[in-house]
């Protein structure tokens, strides 16, 4: 019997409230003056969320001989053998048809499809790419950087939008070192699950803060547009360059020191630097 705590791990329930925030984020965004309605957005994060529980689930079954090899994941429920494959394989499929059924009946199709398209990239792509390429991450950020999509459409807006392309590009490079971050501290255990990653090999942590600090500033540059592109208030201006510089601060400390605390602080910075930044965006948005 599939026990509380192993059905919040096999659906990574923790990850998945950043997919939540996300959502609700995107479509906040994108409600007109007048145009906000709760029951609306009620049903794009039920149904956003079980296709994201969808996704973690099958996930784990593909991995899950390379969770066994890792301490930091041997004790799932799939690789300690507490549940069958089989029985996450049903539970994922129920979550996802369910979640994409919710979206498309009481949401709009592009949302569903949106959502559909999340779990394809994860599952299909980002999934079986992180045994055979470094890449893996850039696709991973990508289906992390579809949610607040979903939201937008939600709001029925168009996907083909320069606040659109936002939206993709904040959560996009927010990503990249988060993940830097953590898969430096925990390299020797992504090399023993056979995954391949950037930071894999790197000892000294030159390569892994070389990428963090290059994405952090490509993002730093990124933020600025919507200022200029006049989308975006002095407000946004000064509060997203106070929290993207603290970032890069952030990973050239990392970068200069390679020390494994600093990597740690780094990645618990952009913890605390996506929720800010959402409320900074949202305080300066011109509608």
């Amino acid at each position: 019997m599939l026990s509380r705590a192993d059905f919040m791990t096999l659906t990574k329930a923790r990850l998945s409230i950043m997919v939540v925030v996300t959502t609700l984020f995107g479509y906040l965004l994108g409600c007109r003056p007048g145009g906000f309605e709760w029951w609306r957005l009620v049903h794009t994060l039920v149904g956003t969320t079980l296709c994201a529980f969808a996704a973690a689930v099958y996930n784990q079954i593909l991995e899950m001989e390379a969770d066994a090899r890792m301490a930091r994941t041997a004790d799932r429920p799939l690789p300690a053998r507490r549940i069958s494959p089989e029985l996450a394989f049903g539970l994922g499929w129920l979550l996802a048809a369910v979640g994409i059924l919710h979206l498309l009946m009481t949401v709009n199709l592009a949302a569903a499809s949106l959502a559909a398209g999340t779990i394809a990239v994860y599952i299909f792509i980002y999934t079986p790419l992180k045994t055979r390429s470094s890449t893996n991450t850039l696709v991973g950020a990508v289906s992390g950087a579809l949610p607040p999509l979903i939201g937008w459409v939600a709001a029925n807006r168009p996907i083909l939008s320069l606040e659109a392309l936002f939206l993709f590009g904040l959560l996009f490079f927010w990503q990249l070192p988060h993940f830097l971050a953590i898969n430096w501290m925990y390299r020797q255990q992504y090399v023993q699950g056979g995954f391949v990653m950037w930071s894999n090999d790197d000892e000294s942590g030159a390569k892994t803060g070389r990428l963090a600090l290059g994405f952090s500033v490509a993002m730093f540059a990124f933020m600025l547009f919507p200022y200029f592109t006049e989308h975006a208030s002095w407000v946004y201006l000064v509060g997203t360059a106070i929290l993207t510089g603290g970032l890069v601060w952030l990973a050239w400390r990392f970068y200069r020191s390679r020390e494994r605390g600093h990597a740690r602080q780094l990645f618990f910075a952009t913890l605390l630097y996506l929720p800010l930044v959402l409320g900074v965006v949202l305080l300066g948005w011109r509608t």
